[in-house]
């Protein structure tokens, strides 16, 4: 039976939780043109509370709501949807009132170290790969839970991501949406279920899992204070591909299947779109990952470093602040010599916070290269250095990408704030000998949207929709 089609496309939301940033925007038409404004932009980052890294959520929550009233002013008439998506692997825990038992923990946070080493044994890295087909990481949930019981957490607490867990808060069921729930490294690699043997290893209450849905699920309708808005007295609350790199991959309005993606932003993910998950050994060695993409696909792709190696050095070297917008680094970058030597940019000491610039010159010395001076008139040669360095882990990546899925890409789209990144957009085309198209910086907003409207035709699976919606929305977008 054809999906019914929207005689008028409607206003919808789109949420955006960052590491760095948080954005609620608002799709509205002009005629059949699509108009998308940002209207609420929040900064965020991880709170030190002692030894801890933990986010400020009600500040998070706050700020989205006056997002939301800001659209109820500005729209020009009903509100059909809203959806929301963010970074993984975080969530709320809470206990049997449904009440929060406390700040959510960031992935960042160092507690994840012992819980990685008790789990490993029970659940070995060879052993998780083959049932979730996700790379073993120690800022998974599956190590975040881990250490939760260790602290003495009750086991049938139950948990939810930070996507879907704001939906909650506008009135949405409890969920976890399958681009986010494959990031847990809990659910089955092929079936759409939580891994039972997984969480029976790792000593893990099945009962304390949400439900899971699919991608575009509706949820159910926003909370009373919000449907006392005129333009949300109907609003929906959509799940879309609730992780954010899912999301911005949703937003690339590719034809056909012989491309590859990089979505470059405070992480690098380069990979493909897959049907089927690859589960082999090489693949878990190579340090690829499957997860959830929306129609039911896999994003196959490497987690590489990525843009926070920048804000880290600047954070060092910047002592009066950030002197430098990107695009002035990426200028004076431009005309510093080629670097002596390349970082391993995957190296685990630059993988958490602390003093950058200081652990990449540790890292030159190691290969006999000579140390960057670190004061603020370096920076632009530290993001060379970054930029070169990336570039040529992104053309490794790519080729064992080929390797594994026996597949060579045409194309590379560069999706989020990479996009605008010419130098290391160059570097990159030329390390992996393949031409670049670069997507709008926001991809996730557009793949939230473009979920949202596939959704709310009926189309749910069907990937020509979603490519539609990306594609109409992109030539339009401004954000």
């Amino acid at each position: 039976m054809p999906t019914a089609r929207m005689s008028r496309p409607p206003n919808i939301v789109a949420i955006d939780l960052g590491a760095e940033s948080c954005r609620v925007s608002l799709l509205q038409w002009n005629d059949d043109v699509p108009q998308i404004d940002v209207i609420q932009r929040s900064s965020n980052g991880p709170v030190a509370r002692g030894n801890s890294l933990h986010w400020d959520l009600q500040k998070l929550i706050n700020e989205v709501k006056v997002g939301l009233r800001l659209c109820a002013e500005r729209t020009h008439g009903p509100i059909a949807s809203i959806g929301v998506d963010g970074w993984a692997v975080d969530y709320v825990r809470l206990n049997q009132d449904g009440v929060p038992i406390g700040a959510a923990f960031c992935y960042r946070d160092e507690r994840t170290m012992a819980s990685e080493m008790a789990t490993e044994k029970a659940c070995p890295a060879a052993f998780l790969y083959r049932h979730t087909g996700v790379q073993p990481l120690r800022i998974n949930t599956l190590y975040q839970l881990v250490a939760d019981g260790q602290a003495g957490v009750p086991a049938h607490y139950r948990w939810v991501n930070l996507p879907e867990y704001v939906l909650s808060q506008l009135g949405g069921r409890l969920v976890s949406e399958l681009t986010n729930a494959a990031h847990t490294g809990l659910l089955d690699a092929r079936a759409n279920t939580w891994n039972k043997e997984v969480f029976d290893r790792a000593g893990l209450d099945l009962e304390a899992a949400p439900e899971l849905v699919a991608t575009g699920t509706d949820i159910g309708t926003v909370s009373a204070d919000l449907r006392m808005l005129p333009p949300f007295a109907k609003t929906r609350l959509i799940a879309p591909a609730c992780h954010d790199t899912a999301s911005a991959v949703a937003g690339i309005p590719a034809e056909g299947d012989a491309w590859a993606y990089i979505s470059s932003g405070t992480w690098s993910l380069p990979g493909s779109l897959l049907d089927q998950p690859i589960l082999a050994e090489d693949a878990r060695i190579a340090g690829f990952t499957n997860l959830r993409a929306a129609c039911g696909r896999y994003c196959f792709h490497k987690n590489v470093n990525g843009m926070w190696l920048l804000k880290q050095v600047e954070k060092q070297l910047c002592l009066r602040g950030n002197a430098w917008s990107i695009a002035e680094v990426i200028a004076a970058a431009e005309g510093t010599p080629t670097p002596q030597g390349l970082l391993n940019v995957d190296d685990p000491r630059l993988l958490v916070p602390g003093k950058l610039a200081s652990l990449i010159n540790q890292q030159l010395l190691e290969q006999g290269v000579s140390a960057v001076p670190e004061d603020e008139s370096s920076l632009p040669a530290f993001a060379s250095l970054i930029f070169h360095s990336l570039a040529h882990r992104y053309g490794e990546v790519l080729r064992d990408l080929v390797r594994l899925t026996g597949c060579t890409p045409e194309r590379i789209y560069v999706v989020g704030g990479g996009s605008l990144n010419s130098l290391l957009n160059r570097l990159t085309a030329e390390a992996t000998g393949l031409p670049l198209s670069c997507g709008v910086v926001e991809s996730s907003t557009i793949g939230n949207f473009a979920v949202q409207l596939a959704s709310l035709e009926g189309a749910l699976y069907e990937r020509d929709r979603i490519r539609h919606w990306a594609k109409l929305l992109t030539s339009s977008a401004e954000c």
